[in-house]
């Protein structure tokens, strides 16, 4: 029986649990912090070396936090260090994209129509580009741009709306904006394991060895910091695009994700003004609602094969197998009759604009390309198609069930005659 995609389905949503988690934690943390730090104030009798304080109240109780721009007289035994957060948010993403676009690579990362690769070469791509990008984005950071951190940023973005418009060029849309995330969080978490967290223990040991620590450390550490503040809410819209295709099923999905940097710096720039004077300047949303408003109208271009294309081109190999298979045309006919109206190019159903997931299933290759996630939402459950929408038997979804399960078990038997 072939239930494999039941077990990898599951791994793959605890996977995402996972990262939701530990994302929540470090994203949380990390505002906390940069809210804390802009609000710090001067007291009276504050201890030696102390720069400024802060009263806050929370669950019943009073804190009162205090930050030494070195360090106490006496350092403490015991620290503190968010930096798990990062490493497992990482850990967790890169193991989510391993099993969604990598094993899953012939249905979600490759796009024939872009370029003909294999799977192991739009693997190479993909886990390349992250290793290279980081490489790249620390030597600018160690370079004299360095020193000019506004010049940075810029280069920065430029960086950034390239690998947009590269990523685009390779892979499938969904995959093209997850990566462009991915990218852009390994930077931030490289940022903390390579650079921010090396450098406060080099200030810790030389303090608790009574030697002075140099100010270049603390220099370091505040120009990665600045930039994850800054990416922080763009890496989150990219990592959520893949659930909507009016964001990657378009043309112009690589300028929507360019755009969706300058939104992350104007709405970051409001609340990081406000955390320091008390007031934020309200021209960051009128600049942020007109960019997501291009952002919507970008959106409405239709991007990739049109039905035409997508009907006559050839099968690749992932598809043959599952239209080689028995009950193939009886699944097909199933499919077509019960979900084309929403899942096609141009959907026939009232306010779709695009189909749900970007997932179209109106030509027997769309079919045979999605059949697993047919299996899984169509044939053992009843995810789709909704039920207000229309009710399918279950004769219909024993079919689909049949074909998938006759395509796997002519594959095994393929395998071991090989």
């Amino acid at each position: 029986m072939y239930d494999l995609a039941i077990i990898w389905d599951w791994i793959a949503f605890s996977v995402r649990w996972l990262h939701v988690i530990t994302a929540m934690a470090w994203i949380g943390a990390s505002f906390f912090f940069i809210a804390l730090d802009l609000g710090l104030r001067p007291a009276a009798q504050m201890p030696k070396g102390c720069h400024g304080e802060e009263w806050q109240v929370h669950g019943g109780g009073f804190y009162h936090i205090q930050k030494y721009l070195v360090a106490p007289e006496n350092m403490p035994s015991h620290l503190v260090w968010h930096k798990w957060q990062s490493y497992m948010t990482w850990v967790s993403g890169a193991a989510l994209l391993m099993i969604v676009y990598w094993v899953g690579g012939e249905l979600f990362l490759i796009d024939p129509s872009k370029m003909d690769l294999s799977l192991w070469q739009a693997i190479l791509i993909s886990g390349g580009s992250l290793t290279i990008g980081w490489l790249a984005y620390d030597q600018l950071c160690k370079s004299p741009l360095g020193e000019r951190p506004t010049v940075l940023m810029l280069v920065l973005f430029g960086i950034l709306v390239f690998m947009s418009w590269a990523y685009n060029q390779i892979f499938t849309g969904r995959a093209a904006l997850l990566h462009l995330g991915a990218f852009t969080a390994t930077i931030m978490t490289a940022n903390v394991f390579f650079q921010i967290m090396p450098n406060q223990r080099i200030v810790v040991k030389d303090l608790q060895e009574g030697r002075k620590p140099d100010p270049k450390y603390g220099k370091i550490a505040k120009l990665r910091s600045t930039h994850n503040n800054y990416l922080t809410l763009p890496v989150v819209f990219l990592m959520l695009s893949n659930h909507y295709p009016l964001a990657f099923a378009t043309e112009y999905s690589w300028i929507i994700a360019s755009l969706i940097f300058l939104t992350g710096v104007t709405i970051r720039h409001y609340f990081n003004t406000m955390h320091a004077t008390g007031k934020g300047p309200h021209w960051t949303w009128a600049v942020t609602v007109l960019l997501m408003v291009v952002i919507a109208w970008l959106s409405t271009a239709r991007a990739g094969e049109t039905y035409d294309e997508a009907s006559t081109r050839d099968l690749t190999r992932y598809e043959q197998q599952f239209a080689a298979a028995p009950g193939f045309e009886e699944a097909t006919n199933v499919v077509i009759g019960n979900c084309s109206m929403c899942h096609a190019r141009e959907p026939s159903w009232t306010n779709i604009l695009w189909a749900p997931k970007g997932v179209y299933l109106e030509t027997p290759a769309d079919i045979a390309r999605h059949a697993e996630q047919i299996y899984v939402q169509a044939g053992l459950s009843e995810a789709m198609p909704p039920p207000n929408a229309i009710e399918m038997d279950a004769e219909a979804r024993a079919s689909i069930v049949a074909w998938v399960r006759a395509a796997k078990r002519a594959t095994e038997v393929a395998q071991v005659s090989n």
